[in-house]
């Protein structure tokens, strides 16, 4: 139990009354002990229990009670506390746990321990709320009395008495796998009563605790471990720890007493006593550990020592504290309770253990060098160095281990001698990593002595503490990585990052918003990790840590050029991990490379490379592959361009044989139409050809030719398809390139074997051969290729247009003070880190996101964002990597590099998204699969079941087979046309053109979408938005504009009694000093009445949450004068004198001077001013009317928010304020609806705004009051109903609702493009982009459906005609015909696909067109309001005066809630970060809920 004090400023407090309501109401909480307000201090001092409450739950607390809390120290001071002995009573009325319970009720009671006798109990209590006398008579009825004397706190006995028993604990602990079990066991442990110091090695897989035994025992410190799911284990008996500079610091703090004490103190020590206990029942090393612990813990007990095989213990005590029965029934409370301690005959056995008790005795070295810090040296013997440069790397390695202070190792001693901090290591460890390094090292049969190395500072020991401490500080900061989930925009980043740089121990955070990820420095001593992700958890968005730390690590590649031998590298990789931030490093001889690991919080490329340039190397970057080359095909389309030419130019000749020989035969078979030729004939007629000229017998010159026109092409033109179907084969699958190649190889080799045979049998006759189908196939498939992948190209233009975005240098600047430039430098993009001031000058693109510092200028950010308008940017500004400054120089500071840049997130999406496959497309992946085998088979029986025909029927073939005559064998056709048949097959099948129907598609699609703003996350989301039935709307900030605006303003009072112009720019001015939002829109309404870029003065500001603000306004008069002078201009100029206000006075100096001073009578007046509702006007004593009351009720019936304003004790207006709808919202609704999609509206408003903004846009379905967390199980809901639900968000917290739907929309605005939960992201702020969006999707789905018919019209059509089944209709294809066939059905799908770039989004202006006089307002009555989860539908709008008791108290309570947050945190450039004062539960108030 940790108790911590904290001091908090209060303000708004005005009597005794209000410091008497907070005493009582934070007196009040669980854990709080003590709180003392003061009025004129303006402060609370707060003593409390720091596990059960915060100073941000305190802080709380008081907000809560209308007052306003600051934290005036972020860290909460521990409070000294104090132990007293209780001795019961045996005739004790009550029992142990009344008396436990009684004492524990009261104030400054932290524990109360119970011995295991139930007669002793141990109070630990806080000394500046009660003392020990009042503590024993806390319990009434029953006599305490004290056992050992009570230790005043503040003194340096009690204060040496805590620290000189303080313990170091040696734990193994396994199981551990990476640093957030480090985290975890440290943050646990830590912060556990009684533990001082604990720090965890993962290397070492062990654990070093410091820890008081008093308090907490080093079994409970393993139990501890164990439960965190770890396994720990002792490694060493606890030891007394000597005190270090940073304990002398503390126990300076708590010092009252000087010097003087000291000497009392130790002259009191030696006023000890040594006993000799007997005891029994002890078993092994862990009951000796537990008692020695448990005793050494007594104020009273200077040392002890048990020993197991002895069964005795010596007690060093002092006996004015404590007597020898109070210690043995101490030893015999010792857990578990069965030692049994008795005191041996022989009372003075001392002088048995003259050596130990002497050491016991002796305290005193312990405080006389405490100054210097706690260091131990150890000897190591080391064989098998054996040259200098052995030594250098064992020091060099030793040297950088944790703990190592300094290492000395002597070649001629085979030894080293190493100073170390025992906290951090041990001999063993670095015995062992000697070891690792290949040589052999023991450690001395004796260890070495603990040494208090001699500090040669002669500063005392005051001086030295604050720099160790400083020290300390530096190092608890550690880092780690939050992956987060659900931000949307630049809102919830800002969101994240204010609320939790107010959280205790956390240094800063950053978070990116593309990347989703937040990188948080942090104190571990007082928050871990988990914690962290926690916090994030409860502002409403997904975290989990990031295990892997090493994800912030920067990676650096370089060529380091100018190294000649291995001394060269080990000399920069040595000098490089000596360095402070680098955490590898590995440098290659051969290729003159370095990879280095960096920290980039620590050190940067740049240092990295200065590092390498020192030690006399040149170095550069290895250049990265910025182009878009991986997109654009280039490689595929010049090969499969190579392929094709090759196969054309030995094509052209075979198809000019082939033509002629068709034409050759054609002739003939009309000169011999009467009769068919005999084989003589034939024989003839063969010789008298030129091309049937055999040059050896069987070998004619038409064959020999296309044989050596087929083996080219078969080797080079089909190469890439044999190594693709061979890897095919190789993985059991058959793909597009088996089938080529299955088709082409077999008319190969079966005209080979044909030619073979009629040369063997020297045939008279020249056979027919298939060399012609390789050739003609193999073009028409390459021309295919070709085409395909320059189509493909094409579809990727839209990323490799973002990727070349990028800039490749930067100009990087050095600014002195003033922000004075003093040098600059252009630089590598990749070199540029966190935190460098980068100047831009015009024309320039912005390398890194970044923030602007200086300067103004307008940039074209419409690559990124799709907003065509320059956007302006001032200091403060932030920019984005790749948008183009237009005609300013900024300097701006770079927040996040590399690939945490948007643009290179955004690429990393829509890559992501064009790589991702629709289920459409699985199930064409699923198709393909079987397809080939399919077609196979069918080839197979194609060729069988006509070679059967053939020879059943020869007269079928002989009657379809063209150009048969009597000259060719019977077998010999019916061979040649079945094979025709099933290698026709073959080549027509393309499961090509089915794998392309999709991807083609949704490659296209996501282009398309990314040109016109709406980015869509791959295939999946895509295809479902064409399936949609209901889009779910949430309101504010999507439906609405998400910021309040002033609709109405009512005056109250007459025009002569308070002009118009003054009231506005009274009020303007109160509430400029406001971060509400609604005070930001008042602010903004009047300034532009006025015309006015500044306001008058506003003094006394303060704000009630809840209620309002009141404040003192001055100096407007300036204001109304310029305004006057303006009026009167204008008057002059138009000749038209109206008189425009009742106070204007006669012109008093010229009209035609503009910059006229104000006249000197005019004094500066002072009005009270009061803007607020009803009951902060109640609470001022001003009585609002019963026609303004209803006015207001008016108001808030439209989903109003209605203000007063008073000036002076009057009340003079009434101010409307209301988030508008955006102006596209009612067509895009209308034009939704004519879709055919169901449209409704969620909201966590109340019900009457909801019904309101309803009746604007034309939705009759609303879901108001809808808790975030219920939008989820709301989306569910209409899931249940067989609908499929696309939620449209602008993502604050509608994250898990967007996630669950079947299609999440999310609204950007600017660079703030949703990234995890949404499936669809609109980068403009415009709903009829939700329109486009599901548009798009059907246009995509309808393409994909028109290439699936394209692919499978070819092959259900093509296959049959393939394999003969029309024969009889004469429709008969030759292979080339087939393959020609194929190559068309690939290119038709894409060029099919392309057509999708001619989408046009649908234009507003068509559609209002088309919606001409058919959008109409609902009347209420038409609007069906469900609240809640709840299903049930309120139809009428009227409200029973129940309900709007019940309305209004739910108003003012959420008010409390919501105003009390905006008081503080609300920007307005937030949307949805504010709840209006009548908002039932603020809508989307991500922290309050």
């Amino acid at each position: 139990m940790e108790v911590k004090s904290i001091v908090l400023g209060v303000e708004g407090m005005t009597c005794n009354s209000c410091v008497q309501t907070i005493e009582q109401h934070v007196g009040r909480l669980n854990g709080i002990h003590n709180i003392k307000v003061s009025l004129e201090d303006k402060n609370a001092v707060i003593i409390y229990d720091s596990k059960l409450q915060t100073p941000a739950t305190l802080q709380e607390a008081i907000y809560d009670m209308g007052f306003d809390a600051m934290l005036a120290d972020s860290n909460p001071q521990p409070v000294l506390l104090d132990t007293i002995f209780l001795t019961i009573p045996t005739q004790s009325s009550l029992t142990s746990k009344q008396i436990c319970s009684t004492l524990l009720k009261n104030k400054g009671v932290v524990d109360v321990k119970m011995s295991s006798d139930q007669q002793t109990a141990v109070v630990t209590f806080i000394p500046s709320i009660a003392n020990g006398k009042q503590v024993m008579q806390m319990v009434p009825g029953v006599d305490l009395s004290i056992s050992a004397p009570e230790v005043t706190p503040g003194t340096c006995e009690s204060s040496s008495w805590s620290q000189a028993s303080s313990l170091v604990l040696r734990l193994k602990v396994d199981g551990m796998t990476c640093h957030s079990c480090t985290s975890t066991i440290e943050g646990k442990i830590g912060k556990l009563q009684g533990i001082q110091r604990i720090k965890v090695s993962l290397d070492n897989q062990e654990a070093v605790v410091v820890y008081q035994p008093h308090l907490i025992t080093a079994e409970e410190i393993k139990h501890q471990i164990e439960a965190a799911g770890f396994t720990a284990s002792f490694k060493k008996q606890p030891k007394p720890l000597k005190l270090s500079a940073i304990d002398l610091e503390r126990l300076r703090n708590t010092q009252t007493k000087g010097s003087e004490t000291a000497l009392k103190e130790t002259s009191s020590m030696n006023d000890t006593k040594t006993i000799v206990f007997r005891i029994d029942g002890m078993h092994c090393s862990s009951c000796v550990l537990n008692i020695q612990s448990t005793i050494s813990a007594l104020p009273s007990v200077t040392s002890i020592f048990v020993s197991l095989e002895k069964k005795s213990a010596i007690i060093n005590y002092n006996p004015n504290l404590i007597s020898i029965e109070v210690l043995r029934r101490a030893i015999e409370a010792v857990s578990p309770e069965t030692f049994k301690v008795s005191l041996p005959e022989e009372y003075d056995s001392v002088a048995l253990y003259p050596t130990l008790v002497s050491t016991l005795q002796s305290p005193h070295p312990v405080l006389k060098d405490a100054s210097q810090p706690l260091t131990q040296v150890v000897v190591i013997n080391i064989e098998r160095m054996t040259c200098n440069s052995c030594v250098q790397s064992i020091e060099g390695v030793i040297s950088q281990k944790a703990g190592v202070k300094s290492i000395h190792v002597s070649l001629t001693n085979h030894n080293g001698t190493i100073e170390y901090d025992p906290l951090q290591t041990c001999p063993e460890d670095l015995r062992s990593a000697i070891e690792d390094m290949g040589f052999d090292a023991s450690l001395p049969a004796q260890p070495s002595p603990e040494v208090q190395l001699e500090s040669h500072r002669t500063e005392p020991s005051s001086q030295v503490s604050p720099a160790h401490l400083v020290r300390q500080e530096t190092k608890t900061v550690s880092k780690c990585y939050v992956q987060v989930t659900g931000m949307t925009c630049a809102s919830c980043v800002a969101n994240i990052e204010r609320n939790l740089r107010r959280e205790d121990g956390i240094h800063s955070i950053l978070v990116a918003l593309m990347a989703g990820k937040a990188e948080v420095r942090y104190n571990p001593a007082v928050i871990h990790p988990s914690a962290i992700a926690d916090l994030i958890r409860e502002l409403g968005f997904g975290a989990t840590v990031m295990e892997n730390c090493g994800e912030g690590d920067g990676i650096l590649e370089l060529v380091v050029r100018g190294m000649t031998c291995a001394s060269c590298v080990h000399k920069i990789e040595s000098t490089l991990m000596k360095t402070n931030g680098v955490l590898y490093c590995s440098v290659a001889l051969a290729t003159n490379k370095a990879h280095i690991k960096y920290d980039p919080e620590i050190i940067g490329p740049r240092d990295v490379i200065q590092v390498v340039k020192d030690l006399g190397f040149t170095t550069s970057l290895v250049k990265k592959d910025r182009s878009a080359s991986h997109l654009d095909h280039k490689q595929e389309i010049r090969q499969w361009k190579r392929s094709f030419v090759v196969s054309l130019v030995f094509c052209i000749p075979v198809m000019g044989l082939m033509i002629y020989m068709m034409v050759m035969d054609s002739q003939l078979s009309d000169a011999h139409a009467h009769h068919n030729m005999s084989s003589e004939e034939m024989e003839a007629l063969h010789s008298s050809m030129v091309l049937e000229y055999q040059l050896l017998p069987g070998l004619s010159v038409m064959n020999f030719l296309s044989f050596l026109l087929c083996v080219p092409v078969q080797m080079f033109g089909g190469w890439h398809f044999y190594i693709q179907a061979y890897k095919a084969v190789k993985h059991k699958t058959a793909n597009m390139d088996v089938l080529i190649v299955l088709a082409t190889t077999i008319a190969f080799v079966y005209s080979l074997v044909v030619l073979l045979v009629a040369m063997a049998e020297k045939a008279k006759v020249n056979p027919v051969t298939f060399f012609d189908t390789p050739p003609m196939l193999f073009v028409f498939i390459s021309l295919g290729r070709w085409l395909e992948h320059v189509a493909k190209g094409k579809t990727s233009e839209a990323l490799a247009r973002l990727i070349s975005l990028q800039a490749t240098e930067a100009t990087i600047v050095t600014l002195g003070p003033d922000n004075v430039l003093l040098s600059e430098e252009q630089v590598d993009v990749e070199l540029v880190q966190r935190g460098d001031v980068v100047k831009v000058i015009p024309g320039g693109k912005f390398p890194v996101d970044g923030r602007v510092i200086e300067g103004h200028s307008m940039v074209d950010e419409s690559l990124i964002t799709g907003e065509a308008m320059p956007v302006t940017k001032k200091p403060g500004n932030t920019v984005i990597a790749g948008s183009i400054n237009q005609n300013g120089s900024l300097l701006i500071s770079a927040t996040h590099v590399g690939a945490d840049t948007t643009l290179s997130q955004i690429v990393k999406l829509v890559e992501e998204a064009q790589t991702s496959k629709a289920p459409i497309q699985q199930f064409a992946d699923k198709l393909s699969g079987y397809f080939v085998p399919c077609i196979v088979a069918v080839s197979v029986v194609t060729l069988f079941a006509w070679i059967i025909i053939g020879f059943v029927d020869f007269e079928i073939v002989e009657k379809y087979f063209l150009g048969y005559n009597k000259s060719i064998s019977a077998a010999e056709v019916i061979i040649r046309f079945a094979f025709q048949a099933s290698i026709t097959v073959l080549c027509i099948a393309c499961p090509c053109s089915l794998g392309l129907a999709t991807p083609t598609a949704v490659m296209v699609g996501t282009g398309v979408g990314a040109q016109n703003g709406i980015l869509i996350k791959g295939g999946e989301p895509l295809e479902m938005a064409h399936k949609v039935k209901v889009v779910v709307f949430d309101k504010t900030g999507t439906i609405t504009h998400g910021t309040p605006e002033v609709t109405q303003v009512k005056f109250l009072v007459e025009g002569n009694q308070l002009p118009h112009n003054k009231m506005l720019a009274i009020v303007g001015t109160a509430e400029s000093n406001s971060e509400h939002p609604l005070g930001a829109a008042i602010t903004k309404y009047c300034k532009k009445e006025l015309d006015a870029e500044t306001l008058g003065t506003c003094t006394d500001f303060q704000v009630v949450p809840g209620c309002g603000i009141s404040c003192k306004v001055t100096n407007i008069e300036g204001l109304l004068y310029r305004k006057d002078k303006m009026v009167e201009e204008n008057n002059i100029k138009n000749v038209t004198l109206v008189k425009i206000e009742e106070n204007v006075e006669e012109s008093v100096q010229p009209a035609l001077i503009i910059d006229a001073e104000l006249p000197a009578t005019r004094t500066s007046q002072k009005y009270c001013v009061l803007i607020g509702n009803r009951e902060w006007m109640s609470r001022n004593g001003l009585v609002v009317k019963n026609e303004v009351d209803k006015a207001m009720m008016e108001h808030e019936r439209r989903g109003r928010t209605a203000v007063l304003a008073a000036v002076d004790g009057v009340l003079c207006g009434l101010i409307a304020i209301a988030d508008t709808v955006k102006p596209e919202a009612e067509l895009a609704v209308y034009t939704l609806k004519s879709m055919g999609l169901e449209v409704v509206l969620m909201t966590g408003d109340n019900s009457k705004t909801a019904r309101s903004i309803a009746s604007q846009v034309g939705i009759t379905k609303v879901f108001a009051e809808v808790l975030p967390s219920h939008k989820v199980a709301k989306v569910k809901q209409l899931q249940d109903e067989g609908k499929r639900v696309a939620m449209v968000g602008d993502g604050i917290n509608d994250s898990p609702a967007l996630a669950m739907a079947n299609v999440g929309i999310a609204i950007g605005t600017g660079t703030d493009v949703a990234i995890e939960a949404a499936d669809v992201v609109l980068i403009r702020d415009d709903l009829m982009d939700v329109v486009a969006s599901i548009d798009l999707s059907r246009k995509t789905v309808k393409r994909i459906r028109i290439n699936f018919v394209f692919a499978l019209i070819y092959n259900l059509i093509g296959v049959p005609i393939a394999a003969g089944v029309f024969l009889p209709i004469g429709l008969v294809l030759q292979p080339w015909m087939g393959s020609a066939a194929m190559a068309a059905s690939s290119v038709s799908v894409v060029l099919s696909s392309l057509l999708l770039k001619m989408y046009q989004k649908p234009s507003p202006e068509k559609l209002e067109f088309r919606a001409r006089g058919q959008m109409r307002h609902k009347s209420p009555s038409e609007i069906s309001v469900h609240i809640g989860i709840d299903e049930t539908g309120t139809g009428s709008p009227k409200l029973s005066l129940m309900d709007r008791i019940i309305n209004y108290s739910r108003a003012s309570i959420n008010s409390l809630f919501s105003d009390k947050r905006s008081v503080n945190s609300v920007v307005l450039s937030e949307p949805d970060k504010h709840s209006l004062l009548v908002g039932d539960f603020g809508e989307d108030d991500d922290t309050a809920l």
